[in-house]
C-alpha cells in the first residue's frame, strides 16, 4: 500500500541524485535515474503521490522536488545549451571539483568556489525547452477528478521567494508542521503600491489570465494562452532525450524536477535592465530574453526525467488502454454498453427540445475522430451543423454547457462581425520574441468547438475577418490550420470536432446538416436546461463520460463480405436514379454507419447498422427537403 513515505522518498532520491550528478560525474547515474523514476510510478497509484502544476500553487511546492504537469506544448524554443559537466576551484587551495549541471538552472558551487569556464574538463551539452501551457478549454470536471484522485500532501513554501535565496530543510519542515504559519505568511500583506503587486499575491495571481505583472512592474508578462480567460501555470519544460518525438500542441504528462530558482529572475532581470551590454555579445533582443526567461515565480521551470504522450485527458478512463489491467476495465464497461446508450439518447434528446433524430447524430458527433490520412484528406471527420436553432432563447449556449459536462475539453466560439473582425484565431510568429503567438485555433486533438451562428448580424467583414472564417473553413473542410509565419505558412494538422448551431444553413462547410425540429419549447430555457443536469446522477453522468471517450479510441473495420454487399447496395441504390445516390452520399453513409457501429460497441460493420445508417439518412435528407419546401431555397 503506497503513502505519503513514497513521495518523500522519491523527494529524497532527487536531491540525492541531483547531489550525486554535481559531484560525482559518471556515465551511468543518468540512466539509473530514469529507470528508478520508471519503477517506482509503475507501482499501482504511484503517480497520484506526485503533487501536480496543475492543482498545487507553485509556492506551496518545494524547489526541486518531483512534480508533474498535464499540459499542451504551445511552442518549442531554440536548443538550449548547458554545461554538462563544469570544474570548480578554490582560489585558495586549488582544490577542484567536477560537477553535473544536469537538472539545473542554474550552476552552483560552495562558497569559496568559482566556476572555472576554461577547464579542459567542461562539457557543453543540448536540451530542447518546451512552452507549455494548460490544456485549453479543459473543463472543470476534468479538473475536479483530478484534484480529487490526487494523494499528494503540500503545504506553502516560501523558499524561493525574492526576499531570501535560501532556506533551511528544518525551516521547511516547521512549516509543514504548523501550515497555520504558512496561511498567516501568506494571507499577510504590506501597504499598497499603485502599480505593483507584491510578490506573494503575485505568485497566487498569475493563473489568473493571460497577463501578469512581474516583480518589477515591468510590462504586462503575456502567458501566451490560446483560449481567453484560461487559468493556470505556463511552464518552461527542459527535456533531455527523445524530443524530437514531441512536437507543437502534443499533450503531454511530464515528471521531473521543479526550478523556481530565484536567481533566475534576478539574473534576467539584470541582463535586461544593464546598459553595459555589448549588442554584439548578445544576439538576443530585449524582449526575445523577456520572453523565453520570465521571472520563474510566474513561469516555473520543469526538468524532465519522465514524459508521456496523452492518449485523452479523462481521469476517468486508464491512461493506457492497452495494458492488461485497463483491458478488463474496457470489456467490464462494454457489457454495459446498451443501457449507458439509451440513457445518453435520452437525455441528448431533452437536451435538443425533443427531437430524438438531431440526438442520434449529436452521439455519432461527439465520438467521431480522424482515424487515417489519405493524402490532404482526413478520414473520420463529422463536422455537424444543427440548423433551425431557436434564435432569441440562447439555446447554443445552454446546449454547450450540456456538452461542455460530457466532453473533456471544448470552446464555444460565438460567431459576430465584431468577434471575426478582431479575434485571433490563427497563430503566428513574433520574429522579435521568437516566439509562437497563439490564436484560438491552436487546440488540443479531440477538442469539441461549438461555433454559434445564431447571433450573426449582418455587416462587413474586414481583411482580418475573412483570414479568420477562412481558417474555420480549412479546420473544418481539412482539419488543419496554417500557421502564420510571416513569410510563408506552416500547416499543422489538427483533429478537433466541430459543432455548428445555426438558424439556416451554416455558412461554413459541414459534413452533415441536421435540421432540429423541437418538440417542444420550453418557456424559460435557461431553467429547462439546468433541470436537466440536476435530473442526471453524478454516477451516469460519470458513465456518459467514459462512453463518449472511450468509443473514440476503439479500432473499427469492415470484412471484405460487408464491404461487396455495401458495393451492391449502392450499384442497386443508382439503378432507378443515378443522381439520387451520389459517392459523396455512399461516403457519407459510411461514416455513419461506422460510428453507428462504435456507439453500439461494434467494432465491424454488421448489415444490421448499414441498414439503420440508410434509414437515417432517408430520415434526416426527408427533413431538410420538407424544410425547403417551407422556406423556398433557404435550408
Amino acid at each position: 500500500m503506497l503513502d505519503k513515505s513514497l513521495l518523500c522518498g522519491v523527494n529524497r532520491h532527487i536531491n540525492m541524485l541531483v547531489f550525486v550528478a554535481q559531484n560525482v560525474p559518471n556515465s551511468d547515474w543518468e540512466k539509473k535515474v530514469t529507470e528508478y523514476f520508471k519503477e517506482k510510478l509503475k507501482e499501482n497509484n504511484a503517480t497520484n503521490w506526485v503533487p501536480s502544476l496543475n492543482d498545487v500553487p507553485v509556492h506551496y511546492l518545494k524547489p526541486n522536488s518531483l512534480v508533474k504537469f498535464r499540459c499542451m506544448v504551445q511552442d518549442m524554443f531554440d536548443p538550449e545549451f548547458y554545461m554538462g559537466v563544469y570544474e570548480t576551484v578554490d582560489p585558495n587551495t586549488n582544490a577542484r571539483v567536477l560537477h553535473f549541471g544536469k537538472y539545473r538552472d542554474v550552476a552552483e558551487c560552495g562558497p569559496q568556489q568559482e566556476i572555472d569556464l576554461n577547464s579542459s574538463q567542461t562539457v557543453t551539452l543540448e536540451r530542447q525547452t518546451f512552452y507549455c501551457v494548460p490544456v485549453p478549454g479543459e473543463s472543470a470536471w476534468v479538473k475536479e477528478a483530478y484534484i480529487s484522485a490526487s494523494q499528494a500532501r503540500v503545504s506553502p513554501s516560501t523558499s524561493y521567494t525574492p526576499s531570501r535565496h535560501k532556506r533551511s530543510y528544518e525551516e521547511d519542515e516547521d512549516m509543514d508542521l504548523h501550515p497555520s504559519k504558512q496561511k498567516e505568511q501568506h494571507m499577510g500583506s504590506g501597504g499598497d503600491v499603485p502599480g505593483c503587486v507584491e510578490p506573494k499575491r503575485l505568485e497566487t495571481e498569475a493563473s489568473a489570465g493571460h497577463h501578469v505583472i512581474s516583480p518589477n512592474c515591468s510590462p504586462p508578462l503575456d502567458l501566451n494562452f490560446p483560449l481567453p480567460g484560461e487559468k493556470g501555470p505556463a511552464c518552461l519544460v527542459k527535456v533531455y532525450e527523445n524530443w524530437e518525438s514531441f512536437k507543437v500542441n502534443d499533450v503531454l504528462e511530464v515528471f521531473g524536477v521543479l526550478s523556481v530558482d530565484p536567481v533566475l529572475s534576478i539574473v534576467n532581470s539584470e541582463e535586461r535592465d544593464s546598459s553595459t551590454l555589448d549588442p554584439m555579445e548578445c544576439m538576443d533582443t530585449a524582449e526575445e530574453q523577456r520572453v523565453h526567461s520570465p521571472p520563474a515565480s510566474l513561469v516555473p521551470r520543469i526538468h524532465v526525467i519522465l514524459a508521456q504522450k496523452l492518449q485523452h485527458i479523462n481521469p476517468l478512463l486508464p491512461a493506457c488502454l492497452k495494458e492488461e489491467e485497463s483491458k478488463t476495465f474496457v470489456s467490464n464497461f462494454m457489457s454495459e454498453l446498451s443501457p449507458v446508450r439509451a440513457e445518453l439518447l435520452g437525455f441528448l434528446t431533452h437536451a435538443l427540445l425533443g427531437d430524438s433524430l438531431a440526438a442520434e447524430y449529436l452521439i455519432l458527433h461527439l465520438i467521431s475522430t480522424v482515424y487515417a490520412r489519405r493524402d490532404v484528406l482526413p478520414l473520420g471527420k463529422f463536422t455537424v451543423n444543427l440548423s433551425g436553432c431557436p434564435r432569441n432563447s440562447a439555446f447554443a449556449e445552454h446546449l454547450y454547457r450540456l456538452i461542455q459536462q460530457l466532453v473533456p475539453a471544448s470552446y464555444h466560439l460565438r460567431m459576430s462581425i465584431e468577434s471575426m473582425n478582431h479575434s485571433r484565431f490563427i497563430p503566428h510568429k513574433d520574429y522579435t520574441a521568437n516566439r509562437l503567438v497563439s490564436g484560438l485555433l491552436q487546440l488540443a486533438s479531440n477538442t469539441s468547438l461549438l461555433i454559434d451562428e445564431t447571433q450573426l448580424e449582418q455587416g462587413q467583414l474586414d481583411t482580418a475577418g475573412v483570414h479568420n472564417v477562412t481558417a474555420l473553413g480549412n479546420l473544418i473542410t481539412w482539419q488543419k490550420v496554417d500557421y502564420d509565419f510571416n513569410y510563408h505558412q506552416m500547416e499543422f494538422p489538427c483533429n478537433i470536432n466541430v459543432l455548428i448551431t445555426s438558424e439556416g444553413r451554416s455558412l461554413l462547410p459541414s459534413d452533415c446538416q441536421v435540421h432540429l425540429q423541437p418538440q417542444i419549447i420550453p418557456p424559460n430555457m435557461e431553467e429547462y436546461m439546468s433541470s436537466l443536469l440536476t435530473a442526471v446522477l453524478p454516477s451516469v453522468l460519470n458513465k456518459f463520460r467514459i462512453y463518449l471517450s472511450l468509443l473514440r479510441l476503439l479500432d473499427y473495420s469492415i470484412s471484405d463480405e460487408v464491404t461487396k454487399a455495401v458495393e451492391e447496395d449502392f450499384v442497386e441504390m443508382r439503378k432507378n436514379n443515378p443522381e439520387s445516390v451520389t459517392a459523396d452520399d455512399l461516403h457519407k453513409m459510411l461514416l455513419v454507419a461506422r460510428f453507428l457501429s462504435l456507439s453500439a460497441g461494434q467494432t465491424t460493420l454488421s448489415r444490421e447498422r448499414w441498414l439503420r445508417a440508410k434509414q437515417l439518412e432517408a430520415l434526416r435528407k426527408a427533413r431538410l427537403q420538407q424544410q425547403q419546401c417551407v422556406n423556398g431555397n433557404e435550408l
